[in-house]
């Protein structure tokens, strides 16, 4: 779907100067008539789709410097397409203006297959490009640093800074609900287990939003194109399995879940001789970590930047963090609170019920 371009944008008029300079890249771009403006992201970043004359499928990328670095995106994607996984080729960079040409990885992405394998009632497991994601993530595992760029490490500074974000803009900002000194306690002894273990693992390269929306399926080879990377980090080994298993936008039968995971583990050279038991711990607190931080981003996008459609997956990231407060017991006393305190907050909301009733739509039978 394009969107409308507005032409009293200075960054657009900025943009269409830079791009007749690309010529050698766009094959003459002449004006803005070529561009066609795709639905953005959570982000500040806005996509258009570039037509010209020639075969070459272009992206054009409009980054404002302020919230973000062309520079890291660009390190990144060509690192890691030198070794073997397949980010946008990039084709010209304006780092100071924050402008890219890049590749045009198409439309489809791993969501929308998989949900027209849910629709199908198919077998989960006999979506091929779900397994390559599991293959590519092994891979991305295995990269060495860009050159000239080292990793931010995901450290326990970093780790409670995310989740703070739940209190902050979900029960605060979003429900309005103040929390008692006592949940207060509960939720420090949960943030501290949690970056406890998640600092316990192996640390590795992490995508950080290693999801069914950021993964692309390519329209020619049936391949996969990863996007979305520029805050990798090196951090916990769970962390991306949590992000693709326990997909905000779509969930699994929990059997499947891990099956997937012990499955990805005994190909991993990270987590040989890892247990089972150690290593599902690991996942389900890193899960805890992660949908905690998301609660705060989903609910900050809508009350700070008015995108509203993250509101509708509210709903499946508060049932995972239910489902592991329900598994272990120092953490049933905050499972405690989130039924009797925070989900009828969260039912009073007019959004609640009705995207509830969407998701089961986005699950397999029988789950």
């Amino acid at each position: 779907m394009a969107l409308s371009i507005d032409l009293a944008d200075a960054r657009i008029s900025e943009l269409d100067d830079w791009l007749r300079q690309q010529r050698a890249v766009t094959g003459g771009y002449q004006d803005h008539s070529q561009l066609h403006r795709l639905p953005s992201d959570a982000s500040h970043r806005r996509y258009f789709r570039l037509t010209s004359d020639q075969e070459r499928r272009l992206l054009v990328v409009d980054w404002p410097p302020e919230y973000g670095s062309c520079r890291v995106f660009e390190a990144i994607a060509r690192s890691w397409r030198e070794q073997g996984l397949h980010t946008p080729a990039i084709h010209a960079v304006d780092n100071a203006r924050g402008f890219m040409l890049m590749e045009d990885l198409g439309d489809q992405l791993l969501y929308s297959r998989l949900v027209e394998q849910i629709r199908g009632n198919k077998d989960p497991q006999a979506c091929a490009p779900y397994r390559k994601a599991l293959a590519a993530l092994q891979m991305l595992q295995g990269v060495r640093e860009p050159d000239g760029y080292s990793w931010p490490l995901y450290d326990s500074q970093f780790l409670r800074r995310e989740m703070a974000l739940f209190t902050q803009w979900c029960t605060g900002r979003l429900l309005g609900l103040r929390v008692p000194g006592s949940v207060q306690s509960l939720l420090d002894d949960c943030m501290e287990q949690a970056v406890s273990l998640a600092l316990a693992q192996p640390q590795v390269p992490v995508h950080r939003d290693y999801h069914s929306r950021n993964i692309m399926i390519l329209p020619e080879t049936g391949d996969l194109g990863i996007i979305d990377f520029q805050d990798a980090v090196a951090g916990p080994v769970t962390y991306d399995l949590v992000s693709l298993l326990r997909d905000c936008y779509l969930d699994w039968p929990q059997a499947l879940v891990y099956q997937w995971l012990d499955d990805f583990a005994a190909g991993s050279p990270h987590l040989q001789g890892v247990s089972s038991g150690q290593l599902h711990q690991w996942f389900d607190w890193m899960g805890l970590q992660r949908h905690l931080k998301v609660l705060g981003i989903f609910a900050r996008l809508h009350v700070r930047d008015a995108k509203t459609d993250y509101l509708q997956f509210l709903p499946r990231v508060f049932a995972y963090i239910c489902q592991v407060c329900r598994v272990y017991p120092e953490l049933h006393n905050l499972y405690g609170w989130l039924q009797e305190d925070l989900l009828p907050c969260f039912q009073k909301q007019p959004w609640w019920w009705h995207c509830s009733l969407q998701q089961t739509h986005q699950r397999p039978a029988g789950r």
